[in-house]
């Protein structure tokens, strides 16, 4: 349910609608919509997919999330230090030791966003993975890659020094639906020519995934919050606006000094002579009866 942008004003306040006072009300209710929303992170994206690569190996980077035409360039940056020589969505590198760090991105429609580490070793051999963290049910994929392609044979994959895939050429070892049991410390060996290598071993961890039946629930306890908290500062922004809007022109808002509103124009003869008339009863009548105005104040003093 959306909540009104405006609120009728009664026809005595209405030109005071446009109060400063209910300013300060709208940029607050402007702030906490911003802090509960937010824009959206911007997302880096490594090509090839892998978190590690060797020294020479051709890497790109993307930064993912919305781009306008008006947003300017594109921040980089490694470690916290900006890189002022990219500011476009996407560049490209030749892998060096000193490239290894963490990568961050943001355009003028994002936030910053979350660090993708990347690695640059040197060696014959190295086993890749796009994750080293998994949630239970996702796909697991490594990749035993020689120096600058090098052909490689006789490939063994091993998890926690036991052999788990082996193959005469294939490079690459995946499962489509890990488990917890596939977490562990991986590593590869194979064949360069007539020499044997073996890479660094790779830590992978595979979490259990969350129980299904309560996570819908979190989602919209989440939603129904947020919602809440925008319409709660709304309501309140424009009722202190109307109130105020309201409380104006009362008498004892008025500044000192300030004129009050003016009497009714002179009375018509008519109405002027039945105005004598009446103040002349009234008198006449306390003439006549002071006893019956004594009386009535010995009762009031009881």
């Amino acid at each position: 349910m959306g909540v009104p942008s405006v609120l009728p004003l009664p026809a005595a306040a209405s030109d005071r609608a446009g109060c400063p006072s209910c300013r300060p009300w709208g940029r607050m209710l402007l702030w906490t919509a911003l802090l509960v929303l937010g824009p959206p992170k911007a997302v880096v994206r490594l090509e090839p997919p892998w978190l590690n690569v060797l020294r020479g190996d051709d890497v790109t980077l993307h930064c993912q999330g919305p781009h306008g035409p008006g947003d300017g360039p594109t921040q980089w940056s490694r470690d916290g230090a900006p890189i002022p020589a990219q500011v476009q969505p996407r560049f490209s590198f030749r892998a060096n030791l000193s490239d290894s760090g963490d990568y961050r991105c943001q355009t003028g429609q994002t936030g910053l966003s979350d660090p993708v580490r990347l690695n640059v070793t040197s060696g014959w051999l190295l086993l890749q993975t796009p994750r080293l963290l998994l949630q239970e049910g996702d796909p697991l994929l490594l990749r035993c890659h020689s120096w600058q392609n090098r052909p490689l044979f006789k490939i063994q994959f091993l998890q926690d020094s036991i052999s788990r895939w082996y193959s005469p050429a294939n490079s690459s070892f995946f499962v489509p639906h890990a488990n917890v049991s596939h977490g562990g410390t991986y590593h590869c060996s194979g064949f360069i020519g007539k020499m044997k290598h073996k890479s660094e071993p790779v830590s992978i961890t595979v979490q259990g995934r969350p129980d299904d039946s309560s996570f819908p629930v979190t989602i919209v306890v989440a939603v129904v919050v947020v919602i809440a908290v925008v319409a709660a500062v709304a309501a309140v922004a424009a009722w202190v606006c109307l109130r105020r809007s309201q409380s104006a022109g009362a008498p004892e808002s008025r500044e000192v000094g300030e004129t009050p509103p003016e009497e009714p124009a002179t009375l018509t003869p008519a109405e002027e002579a039945a105005k004598t008339e009446a103040e002349n009863t009234i008198t006449y009548s306390l003439l006549m009866h002071p006893e019956e105005d004594a009386g009535l104040s010995d009762y009031q003093n009881m």
